[in-house]
């Protein structure tokens, strides 16, 4: 957890001129962000490289970290060294020129000229060390090791051997190759992203996080548990609009976590729910995160046909939760929350009935109108504003405008880095050529079994997710991973998607799960022990991938019959997982009894359509509805048996 401390405190707080420059770089991010999503350029009398307007993005970006993120925890909080300034000064020069001269260097892109591999070297230099401050050491040494190989492959045997390039040809492509630093993840990062994180911003700049979480205090505060449920409820509409595990963590942990240990939930309950939660946000359409939108560009598909796609899965994900929470509580005797509490639903939705509208907007734009992702973020961004002025007290002032501007592309600093380090890593296995080679030797171990190479991947994406953030996982594998996955017979969306689960998951698997730590350090909690319950309560994230890898019609692949009942199987096997986890159901629950729930689940969501499929489902349902009757005679019964004949029986039982 080293990186993870000193991530915390990464951000410097200059003032005077560097302040106001860094202020200035932030907002530009933003401003020309928007422009380009909502397509401004192509109303403009010039014409424009896309990979100019990277450049240039690049410069901002890297410049504002060099300016605004320390190089190390201890260094001053307030002034910048001479020796970031001659970073952001090498951010600017290298982005600038291909800003600039990309119109000359797009028609002579193979030729090896000192000018090119020079800045070349320093741009791969500079997005080493941007990596390393915003993300932490370990995702910088990956990425070098990888350039490293491009270079000396010729001395590894076997099948790891290559001829390997030189250092000015590998410069020189990570540098201009679309392939490189300028390639699909930082184009969908400063073309689309941008948008949605500006979508968040402006929604916070109107009071519509406080909508949020008053929908959810109306939603599920009255119920038992309630302010876990709405935890729950609250993360899922935060996660819509961020997509940020570790933002949604930070945001809503800090009013829902004091709220649940408030109620009688321990503090690590209180911190896994949220942390299982706010991840759950990732897969949660219509924002979901970064990885969605890189998916939907190696797929050549539209991003809402990936939110779509994600729907149910992601549902069955809360679901499992919410089983598990209402369980927990029951087995507590935790009530909801007091009715003073719980605000009236009409008093809410008369103060925030506007803010159904951008999320409307947002979503006729990705599902309806089928417009381009940036194109439809930004429609959601303008009619935030817009309804926000409608009411005096969701006006926004210009400085909350100003601050959503600056905090969209304070936010874009760590994705920025981040996806220029996975252009490098990209790059760097592109001149390899080790993807396809690995690709090659998973098919080879597995034999072609795809539920063999499925679980190698698992691994694979949990074991690259200790070290690594969710987006630079998924981009790895769908690298060197998702072609042996579609070779073996997997759907390219769901070989897809299983390794987006798989790298999500990794946020909240132990020992290295930022989500789970920010959590459990507001609730005082154990780290372990919230980590721990949080793959307990997050135990559908597990499974569920298998399903629909194996039954894409979880992922509304299929005839309209094998979808229904699908997701019914799968609803029903959910529940009956989740009451398993929990042992409890109408009271506490043996441990065989559990199994026998486990069991059930499991017919229920195997894969494949076909009727010993059905005949399976139907084993499941049968097995499940059994116990679910035989408890609730028993408890039934209890209720009803004289207290003396119950204490007896508790005796005789050994409780006490």
């Amino acid at each position: 957890m080293s990186d993870d401390f000193a991530i915390a405190s990464k951000f410097r707080s200059p003032t005077g001129f560097p302040g106001a420059l860094g202020r200035f770089f932030l907002c530009s991010i933003t401003v020309l962000g928007s422009f380009w999503g909502m397509g401004v350029q192509h109303y403009l009398p010039w014409a424009f490289f896309n990979q100019q307007y990277l450049g240039l993005f690049f410069a901002l970006a890297m410049a504002s970290v060099f300016l605004l993120v320390k190089a190390r925890a201890k260094d001053s909080a307030t002034d910048v060294p001479w020796h970031d300034w001659l970073l952001t000064a090498a951010a600017l020069g290298t982005g600038g020129y291909v800003a600039v001269m990309y119109p000359t260097l797009a028609y002579r892109l193979g030729v090896l000229s000192p000018d090119r591999w020079i800045l070349g070297g320093i741009a791969v230099l500079l997005v080493l060390e941007a990596a390393r401050r915003v993300a932490g050491g370990t995702l910088a040494w990956v990425a070098l090791g990888c350039v490293l190989y491009a270079n000396l492959a010729y001395l590894f045997p076997g099948l790891l051997y290559a001829r390997g390039s030189s250092w000015a040809r590998i410069a020189s492509y990570l540098y201009l190759d679309s392939g490189g630093i300028l390639g699909v993840p930082l184009d969908v990062a400063a073309t689309v992203l941008v948008a949605y994180i500006f979508f968040g911003q402006a929604l916070y700049a109107v009071g519509g996080d406080k909508f949020l979480i008053d929908l959810a205090l109306v939603a599920m505060g009255r119920y038992r548990g309630g302010s876990a449920k709405v935890s729950i409820v609250s993360s899922a509409l935060f996660g819509m609009v961020s997509g940020s595990a570790v933002a949604n963590v930070a945001v809503n942990g800090a009013i829902s976590i004091p709220m649940m240990k408030r109620s009688g939930y321990a503090a690590h309950m209180a911190a896994a729910i949220e942390a299982v939660a706010s991840t759950g946000g990732q897969i949660m359409p219509p924002v979901m995160g970064a990885a969605a939108f890189l998916m939907a560009e190696f797929l050549n598909i539209s991003y809402g046909q990936v939110a779509l796609a994600a729907a149910i899965p992601a549902s069955l994900y809360y679901l499992a939760l919410f089983v598990q929470v209402d369980l927990e509580a029951a087995k507590k005797g935790l009530a909801g929350l007091p009715a003073e509490q719980v605000p009236r639903l009409r008093n809410v939705m008369r103060r925030g009935w506007v803010f159904l509208i951008p999320l409307a907007a947002l979503v006729f734009g990705l599902m309806i109108a089928d417009w381009d992702a940036g194109k439809a973020g930004m429609a959601a961004v303008i009619t935030v504003f817009a309804v926000g002025a409608l009411q005096k007290e969701t006006r926004p002032t210009p400085a909350k405008i100003l601050r959503a501007f600056e905090e969209t592309g304070r936010t874009m600093l760590d994705i920025a880095a981040i996806v220029a380090l996975a252009g490098v890593v990209i790059g760097a296995l592109q001149l390899s050529a080790i993807a396809f080679k690995l690709s090659m030797l998973l098919v080879s171990i597995s034999g072609g079994h795809a539920l063999l190479l499925l679980t190698l991947t698992a691994v694979g994406c949990l074991f690259l997710g200790l070290p690594l953030p969710t987006t630079v996982v998924y981009i790895m594998l769908a690298v060197l991973a998702a072609p042996a996955l579609v070779q073996v017979g997997i759907p390219p969306l769901a070989a897809h998607l299983f390794l987006f689960y798989f790298g999500m998951i990794s946020l909240i698997t132990p020992p290295d799960c930022l989500p789970v730590y920010v959590a459990a350090a507001i609730a005082k909690a154990d780290f372990w022990k919230t980590g721990w319950l949080g793959m307990r309560l997050a135990i559908a994230a597990y499974i569920v991938p298998f399903i629909f890898a194996f039954h894409p019609a979880l992922i509304l692949m299929g005839t309209v019959a094998e979808i229904v009942v699908s997701v019914v199987a799968a609803s029903i096997g959910v529940f009956f997982l989740g009451a398993a986890c929990a042992g409890y159901l109408f009271r506490a629950l043996p441990w065989w009894k559990c199994g026998l729930f486990g069991a059930a689940a499991l017919l229920l969501l195997l894969p494949k359509w076909s009727g010993a499929a059905l005949a399976l489902d139907a084993a499941g349902l049968a097995l499940g509805v059994i116990i679910i009757l035989w408890e609730w005679n028993r408890s039934a019964a209890a209720a009803t048996r004289p207290e003396s004949a119950q204490r007896l029986e508790n005796l005789g039982s050994g409780k006490t």
